[in-house]
């Protein structure tokens, strides 16, 4: 139970004095516009924090509106007065989870432990749960399945998301170590293959180190490496999020690496975070931060690189941004770059691209409902344009858009692509 006097220093209450209320975070919040409340609105959070920490409110008052924040932080790339909205929603997140650990039941206790401590950290239940679905795909095992009444007892959500699962390809061999060669490569890098990303979309990871080879580039996977923790601390687990950044960081400080990449806009913001775990006085700041300031998206080194584009594309595409990857790390222009290289292709910006989609991690499960309300203003504009092609550059969104596309019945005229499988066809590697 947390200690009532100490509030005021759990919650991020200073930052919250930096919000003027002016409003100018309404028109780009999507859970704002979605559900049409204050409290829904990144100034009216702020605000309940403030109070919350003044005792004005309970911890619970303010518990149903942080929890349905999809935490896409959009809010701060708007901000006139450049408010810490990422800070005081963690804080909040951190604050509720101390507060309902002693509710908590049993069950739920353990689902969380199974996921959060013993299944995304733990490479080999990973590679188990791939090699199962790669196998029940191949075997077309999973199609009686879906036709039987089996997965009738699952949550409508689980269902749904059940449905767009993409086609599994187990990851290819790669270099775990630094290979001699008499040229020395353009760059040396440390690719970051993600948990979830590397049993859902390995095959997209093989190809983002088969561009970055094709480009110059030396890359290697770390194998010390490991879950990212952004679900975790998205979550209030943050003792688990420091534990795993800590593990990371260790890891990549025993080779000498020009940048670390990865093709994953949630778990890339995460990692430029890290040092925000850490306070500056802790040695693990230095390190966290030297250790952030390596990490770079796979687009900003593909913009930089002679890549061998070969074939022409006539498509017309949209392109879906990932908010972890335009508003935590600032990568706005690199992917857009990248795409209009492409030979054929008529490239068309959607209306509101930079709303969420709803995705956010978990958040198209355990608050489902409410992604979809999201989602649902996503693909209007989608419906306005009705592209050959919707391109992304995170696997939440990857997922949620197919979603979307189905949910429209669109599927037979819009693909989804990952930015690296549609650079990939354009430069015939596969």
């Amino acid at each position: 139970m947390i200690d009532e006097k100490d509030l005021r220093k759990k919650l991020a209450y200073d930052e919250t004095f930096s919000c003027v209320q002016c409003g100018y975070c309404l028109p780009a919040c999507p859970t704002y516009i979605s559900f049409g409340k204050e409290t829904h609105s990144p100034r009216g959070r702020i605000n309940l924090v403030k109070m919350a920490a003044e005792g004005k409110i309970s911890i619970h008052d303010m518990a149903n509106p942080i929890d349905l924040c999809l935490g896409c932080r959009a809010c701060e790339t708007v901000c006139p007065t450049n408010v810490k909205y990422g800070k005081i929603l963690t804080s909040a997140v951190n604050v509720l989870a101390d507060y309902r650990d002693k509710d908590r039941s049993r069950k739920t206790n353990a689902i969380r432990s199974l996921i959060f401590h013993h299944t995304l950290p733990n490479k080999r239940v990973l590679k188990l749960m791939g090699q199962g679905l790669y196998i029940l795909q191949k075997t077309k095992i999973i199609n009686g399945i879906r036709k039987s009444n089996v997965l009738s007892v699952l949550p409508s959500a689980i269902k749904r998301m059940e449905s767009i699962t993409p086609v599994v390809k187990l990851p290819l061999k790669r270099k775990s170590m630094l290979s001699t060669k008499k040229n020395s490569p353009l760059l040396r890098i440390g690719y970051f293959p993600g948990c979830v990303m590397d049993t859902f979309f390995a095959n997209i990871n093989d190809l983002a180190i088969k561009l970055l080879e094709a480009g110059g580039c030396e890359v290697i996977t770390i194998k010390e490496q490991g879950c990212c923790g952004a679900l975790q601390h998205h979550a209030g687990d943050s003792n688990q999020a420091v534990t795993l950044a800590k593990k990371n960081i260790v890891a990549y400080e025993n080779y000498e690496l020009d940048f670390i990449v990865n093709s994953i806009g949630g778990c890339g913001a995460a990692l430029v975070e890290y040092p925000l775990y850490f306070d500056e006085k802790d040695p693990w700041f230095e390190r966290a931060t030297n250790f952030s300031e390596k990490n770079k998206d796979i687009s900003v080194l593909l913009s930089k690189l002679e890549l061998p584009f070969k074939k022409s594309i006539h498509k017309s595409v949209s392109y879906q941004p990932s908010c972890h990857l335009t508003n935590v790390q600032h990568i706005v222009d690199e992917p857009l770059r990248l795409l209009k290289q492409i030979p054929g292709i008529t490239y068309t910006a959607m209306e509101q691209k930079d709303m969420c989609c709803g995705s956010a991690g978990i958040y198209n499960i355990v608050h489902h409902e409410e992604s979809m309300l999201v989602l649902d203003n996503k693909m209007k504009n989608v419906k306005k344009i009705v592209p050959d092609v919707i391109v992304t550059t995170n696997p939440g969104c990857h997922l949620q858009m197919l979603l979307g596309v189905q949910r429209e019945g669109l599927q037979d005229k819009i693909k989804v692509v990952h930015l690296v499988e549609f650079i990939a066809e354009a430069c015939e590697i596969n």
